[in-house]
């Protein structure tokens, strides 16, 4: 049986955003699975991903980073309340920060690998350190601080 990825449990409501939403059928739909302890991703850049030839674009590393840390953080406050992800009530995270350090270009002919673990659970805190990879060689390390949506905000539409 295939592993299902953390964004796959997000309800529809919770499923538009760019970097990971299964229904924003122009975003990045990246995918996020446990392994052992850490949560990985693969994410393949494309062209059009691009900063300068050759090599990804900042933004796009800091997304990646950003998305896989916060659906980390959901997954991570599941199983530290021994709950299975499409149990209620629903567990999901937005980003109260953002850093990320650059340590190499990234190239954008090869995938990104992302592996993240767990620094602190406190409250409705996550804090989650996040590692990319292209081949063996790290190229950008980030630290995000999620926090759970309380339930009145989930199900709110924004109209137009």
């Amino acid at each position: 049986m295939e592993q299902k990825a953390f964004q796959d449990y997000y309800k529809d409501h919770s499923s538009h955003c760019y970097g990971c939403g299964r229904l924003n059928p122009y975003g990045l739909q990246i995918k996020s699975y446990w392994d052992g302890d850490e949560t990985v991703c693969r994410f393949h850049p494309q062209p059009y991903h691009t900063a300068m030839k050759g090599f990804v674009y900042g933004g796009l590393i800091a997304s990646v980073i950003d998305c896989h840390g916060t659906a980390t953080a959901a997954a991570a406050s599941y199983r530290a309340q021994n709950r299975e992800m499409d149990t209620d009530p629903e567990l999901r995270f937005v980003t109260g920060s953002l850093h990320v350090d650059y340590h190499l270009p990234t190239p954008i002919d090869r995938p990104m690998d992302l592996r993240a673990t767990i620094k602190k659970i406190k409250g409705r805190k996550v804090v989650v350190k996040v590692s990319l990879f292209s081949g063996d060689k790290l190229c950008a390390k980030g630290e995000v601080l999620a926090i759970q949506i309380p339930d009145k905000l989930k199900n709110i539409v924004v109209s137009p």
